[in-house]
C-alpha cells in the first residue's frame, strides 16, 4: 500500500518505529564508539582485578605486641570469609543496595542521576555502584567528569566479567579509604575502635560504613555529631532492607559515639621507639622503599615486660638526677593575652606534646608554698611544697615558677590519686639501658634516651663513651689468663709515669687513699685504680688488648697506653653488654641481634634468625663441647675465654655487689647477681653493668656533650639505681640463675694478708684453677707471712 494511502495513524506508527530504530542504532553506535575509543586505554579483563594493597611495615615484640607501624597507608587486609556479615550488610545498605543484582552498573541509579542532573543542573555521584567505586579506586582519579564516569562504567563491567560478587566485595572492603590513614575495614576498625572487625557492634559497624561518602566530613574522631547523623542514616537503610530488626535499630540509634575511647596507648601496643627505628633502618637496607608497602611483619627479640621496665627505670633515674641538681627554669612563658583567653590557652596546650611521660602544664596561679597549673587532659593541678622538689625550706613557690610559665608534671601514682603529681622538667642529662640474653645475644630491652621524639640519637647503640671502671673485669680476665689468681697480691701504691715536672701522669684511686699490698679480688671489689694499672703493666698492653678484643670489644677503640686500665677506651652500651655476656654464659662469644623473624604480606618467611648459641647450659652441649666447641656446629657460639676464667670473674663481681661498690644492689635480695660500677674522670660518664646467668643489663648516664655531672654522680649513685629498678621488674618471679661452676675449680682457705694457703685451719675461702692452688709448703716458706714473692718479681 502506498504511504499516502496508509491511514494517518499507521503512518505515525511507522515513523515512530523507524525513529526508535534509528535512535537505537545511533545509541549502539555511540556506545560502540565510546567503548572502542576508551576501551583500549583501560586494563583488559585478563589483567583487571589484580591489585597491591600497599600494606605498611609492622614491628612487634617477641610476645606480639605492636611496637610501630610505618607506611602512608594503614591496612589490615581481610578475606571475604573473615569479614562479618554485618559489615557487608552495612556497606551494601549504605552504598549499593542492588549490588548482588546488577551487572556492575545500576541502570536505575544512572537514570535517577540523569533526571537529577536535568532537574537541577548539578552533577552528583548518584548512580555509582560498589563495583564502579572499586574501579575508580583501583584505576582512576576522583575527578568528577563525564569521561571518568564512562571509564568507570567500562571498568566496572570488566570487573564483573572476571570476579565474583564476593571477590569484588573483598577487594572493595580492603581498598576503600575510610579516613584517619585507614584503608579498608580491618584498618578502620583498629583506627577508630582499637579492636578487630568481629568485635564491632552494629552502631560501630554502621559508623564505619558511613565513611566512604566523605571520610573527612564524617570522621567520628573529628566530627562526632556529623558522623552520628551519617551512622543513623546507614542504620535506617539497614532497617528498611530488613538487615537488622526494629529492636536492634532502636538500640543502635541510641548508642553513643565511642570512636577513640580506646586510644593508641592501648595495652597491646609497646613503646620501644629506639628499637623501632633500628628495625626500620634495617628493613630499608634490606628491601628499599618496598619495606613500607609490602606488608612486612617483623618480630623482634624485645620482651614487652622488660622493655617497659627499661623505659621506666631510665626515666625515673634521669628525673631523680635532675631533682638533685639546680632547677633549670620553665621551657617558655606564655603572654598575658593567651593566659586570659580560655580558647587561646587551650589551643596553646594542644600544640604541646607529652615527652617521656611528662605532661605539659601552664602555671595559672602562684601562692607562697603552692602553685596551680592547668593541663589539656587533666584540667587544673595544684602542687604543694612537697610536690616541688627544687623548693627549699621556707622558700616561696615564686622562686621557681611564675604565671604563664610552661613546665612539666610527672605523674607518680595511679590516675585517681590527687597528690600523685610532681613538678618536673625534661632532663638535660641522658641515659641508656640495654638488656640481652647472654646465651643467644637476643636483645630483650633497649632504650637509647629519655624520649625518642625529643632526641632520636640512640645512645645505647650510637654513643661511644668511656666505660671507666666497668672495663676492669676484662683486664682482670686477662690477668687470670696470664697466671694471676684472685689471691695474687698487687701493691696498691702511688705510681708516676711520664716526663719531667708538670708532665707526669700520677693516677690515684677515687678515694685518694692507698691500701698497700692488695689481693686481686679486693682490687676488683673496691675498684682500685692503682691495682689495675700495675696489673696492666705486668700483663703488657698488647697482650691485654688481644685478650679483651676476644670479648667482641674492637681493638681499634682501645688506647695503647696504661690509661686503658682505667677504662679510657670508648664503647657503646650495646658493645659492653655483648662483652659482659661472655662472663654470664660461661665464656662464649655471642652477637647481639634484635630481629628474630620477617614475614612478607603473604605470610611467607623472608628471614628467620639463627643465632650462634652459648652452650654452657644447653642440653646437647656436652657432645658439642667434646668436638672442640666450634667446629661441628654452625649454631654453637665460639668459646672466647675458658669456663674457669669466666666463672672466677663472675664470682669476684658477685662480691662487688655483696660488699663492694655495687652493694646497693643487695636490696634486690638475690645471690645470683654479679656487677661492676664505672665512673670516668670528672664524673662525665656513670655506668653499672650486671648480670646473672639469664640476663645481662647495662645502665649508662651522662650528658651528650662531655660535661661533668657533679662530684657525687658516680656509677654507684647515678647509674646503679636505674639498673636496680630495671632488674627488680625484669627478674620478678624468676628463680635465681647462677652460672654453672666448672667442676675442676678448687676452693681452699687462704691467708687474706698474703694470699698464701692458710695454715692451721684459719683464713678465708678462695677459688683457684687446679694448677694455681697455693701449697702449704709455699706458705711455710713465706715464713713471716710477708707478701708473696710474686710481688717482688712484678714490682
Amino acid at each position: 500500500m502506498p504511504m499516502k494511502a496508509m491511514p494517518r495513524a499507521a503512518r505515525f506508527v511507522v515513523f515512530l518505529i523507524a525513529g526508535l530504530l534509528s535512535a537505537a542504532t545511533l545509541a549502539v553506535c555511540v556506545v560502540a564508539g565510546v567503548y572502542l575509543y576508551f576501551g583500549p586505554q583501560l586494563p583488559q579483563a585478563g589483567d583487571i582485578g589484580e591489585t597491591e594493597f600497599n600494606e605498611p611495615l609492622r614491628i612487634y615484640t617477641a610476645d606480639r605486641k605492636l611496637i610501630a607501624e610505618y607506611g602512608v597507608e594503614r591496612r589490615l587486609p581481610r578475606t571475604y570469609d573473615e569479614i562479618p556479615k554485618a559489615v557487608v550488610d552495612a556497606f551494601v545498605a549504605a552504598e549499593d543496595d542492588r549490588f548482588f543484582e546488577h551487572p556492575g552498573v545500576d541502570y536505575q541509579g544512572i537514570i535517577r542521576a540523569a533526571i537529577h542532573l536535568i532537574e537541577t543542573g548539578r552533577k552528583t555521584q548518584g548512580g555509582s555502584t560498589i563495583t564502579m567505586q572499586l574501579a575508580r579506586n583501583l584505576y582512576l582519579t576522583n575527578d568528577r567528569t563525564y569521561v571518568r564516569k564512562i571509564k568507570e562504567i567500562i571498568l566496572a563491567l570488566r570487573l564483573e566479567s572476571k570476579l565474583s560478587k564476593e571477590q569484588l566485595l573483598e577487594l572493595y572492603l580492603n581498598k576503600i579509604y575510610l579516613g584517619n590513614r585507614a584503608y579498608g575495614v580491618g584498618a578502620a576498625s583498629e583506627a577508630y575502635y582499637n579492636k578487630p572487625l568481629d568485635e564491632l557492634d552494629v552502631a560501630q559497624t554502621a559508623m564505619i560504613a558511613g565513611l566512604p561518602k566523605a571520610p573527612s566530613r564524617y570522621n567520628p574522631l573529628a566530627s562526632p555529631e556529623r558522623a552520628k547523623q551519617r551512622r543513623n542514616y546507614v542504620l535506617s537503610r539497614m532497617q528498611t532492607l530488613g538487615m537488622i530488626s526494629d529492636e536492634t535499630y532502636e538500640q543502635a540509634i541510641d548508642a553513643p559515639v565511642t570512636a577513640g575511647e580506646n586510644d593508641t596507648e592501648r595495652e597491646d601496643r609497646q613503646e620501644a621507639d629506639y628499637v623501632a627505628e633500628m628495625v626500620r633502618q634495617d628493613m630499608i637496607a634490606r628491601y628499599g622503599d618496598k619495606a613500607y608497602t609490602e606488608g612486612f611483619d617483623v618480630t623482634t627479640t624485645i620482651d614487652s615486660g622488660r622493655q617497659g621496665a627499661a623505659d621506666r627505670a631510665l626515666r625515673r633515674d634521669l628525673l631523680a638526677y635532675d631533682a638533685r641538681h639546680e632547677w633549670h627554669g620553665p621551657e617558655k612563658t606564655l603572654d598575658t593575652a593567651t593566659l586570659d583567653d580560655a580558647q587561646a590557652l587551650r589551643e596553646a596546650l594542644e600544640k604541646m606534646s607529652v615527652i617521656g611521660g611528662l605532661v605539659p602544664a601552664v602555671v595559672e596561679r602562684v601562692a607562697q608554698r603552692s602553685a596551680t597549673l592547668v593541663t589539656e587532659r587533666y584540667g587544673e593541678v595544684t602542687l604543694d611544697a612537697g610536690q616541688m622538689p627544687w623548693l627549699g625550706q621556707g622558700q616561696s613557690a615564686g622562686a621557681l615558677v611564675e604565671r604563664g610559665d610552661v613546665v612539666r608534671l610527672a605523674h607518680t601514682g595511679s590516675d585517681d590519686e590527687d597528690q600523685a603529681w610532681t613538678l618536673a622538667a625534661i632532663p638535660e642529662v641522658q641515659g641508656a639501658m640495654v638488656a640481652l640474653d647472654p646465651d643467644t645475644g637476643a636483645i630483650e630491652a633497649l632504650s637509647g634516651g629519655f624520649d625518642f621524639d625529643a632526641s632520636k640519637f640512640n645512645r645505647a647503640v650510637q654513643a661511644r663513651r668511656q666505660p671507666g671502671s666497668s672495663f676492669k673485669p676484662f683486664l682482670y680476665s686477662a690477668a687470670l689468663d696470664n697466671g694471676f689468681t684472685p689471691a695474687s697480691i698487687i701493691n696498691d701504691a702511688p705510681v708516676v709515669y711520664g716526663g719531667g715536672i708538670g708532665e707526669a701522669w700520677r693516677p690515684q684511686n677515687y678515694s685518694g687513699r692507698i691500701h698497700g699490698p692488695t689481693r686481686m679480688r679486693e682490687g676488683l671489689v673496691h675498684s682500685r685504680n692503682l691495682v689495675s694499672i700495675r696489673l696492666l703493666r705486668s700483663i703488657g698492653i698488647d697482650a691485654a688488648i688481644d685478650h679483651i678484643s676476644e670479648f667482641g670489644l674492637p681493638a681499634e677503640q682501645m688506647p695503647r697506653d696504661l690509661s686503658l686500665a682505667l677504662g679510657s677506651a670508648s664503647f657503646s652500651p650495646l658493645q659492653m653488654a655483648q662483652a659482659y655476656a661472655v662472663f654470664a654464659n660461661g665464656g662464649y662469644g655471642v652477637k647481639p641481634y634484635y630481629i628474630s623473624r620477617i614475614e612478607d604480606g603473604r605470610g611467607d618467611v623472608r628471614f628467620a634468625a639463627e643465632p650462634r648459641v652459648a652452650c654452657a647450659r644447653v642440653a646437647d652441649c656436652p657432645a658439642l663441647e667434646a668436638t672442640g666447641g666450634d667446629a661441628d656446629s654452625d649454631r654453637l657460639a665460639p668459646r672466647v675465654v675458658d669456663a674457669a676464667n669466666a666463672w672466677l670473674i663472675g664470682d669476684m663481681m658477685r662480691d662487688v655487689i655483696r660488699r663492694g661498690t655495687g652493694r646497693r644492689a643487695t636490696t634486690l635480695e638475690r645471690s645470683d647477681l654479679s656487677g661492676k660500677t664505672g665512673t670516668t674522670n670528672d664524673q662525665i660518664d656513670a655506668w653499672f653493668v650486671g648480670f646473672n646467668a639469664d640476663l645481662v643489663a647495662i645502665s649508662w648516664v651522662g650528658f651528650d656533650k662531655l660535661t661533668p655531672m657533679g662530684s657525687s654522680e658516680t656509677g654507684a649513685h647515678a647509674a646503679l639505681p636505674m639498673w636496680i629498678d630495671f632488674m627488680r621488674d625484669a627478674l620478678a618471679g624468676t628463680p635465681e640463675a647462677m652460672p654453672p661452676r666448672p667442676a675442676d675449680l678448687v676452693t681452699v682457705n687462704i691467708d687474706p694478708e698474703t694470699g698464701q694457703r692458710a695454715l692451721d685451719g684459719g683464713g678465708i675461702p678462695e677459688t683457684f684453677r687446679p694448677n694455681n692452688v697455693p701449697s702449704e709448703e709455699e706458705a711455710r716458706r713465706s715464713g713471716d707471712n710477708a707478701p708473696s714473692s710474686e710481688v717482688e718479681k712484678l714490682f
